[in-house]
């Protein structure tokens, strides 16, 4: 064979078992429960923080 050249019996197209075919099922592990967190530190504050974690990270 040469450059560029196939076997065509490669290009047939190929069927498959559906039952041989493990699927990943996305909504395995969902939570519907609720977070939350207590902090002395206001809104501003944490805010402020975020603003100079961004910081941090654009100057590495």
């Amino acid at each position: 064979m040469g450059f560029g050249s196939y076997d065509e019996s490669e290009q047939q197209q190929r069927t498959r078992n559906a039952d041989d075919v493990e699927a990943v099922n996305v909504h395995e592990n969902d939570h519907d429960g609720q977070m939350s967190f207590e902090s002395d530190l206001s809104t501003d504050e944490l805010v402020s923080k975020l603003g100079s974690m961004k910081d941090d990270e654009s100057s590495d």
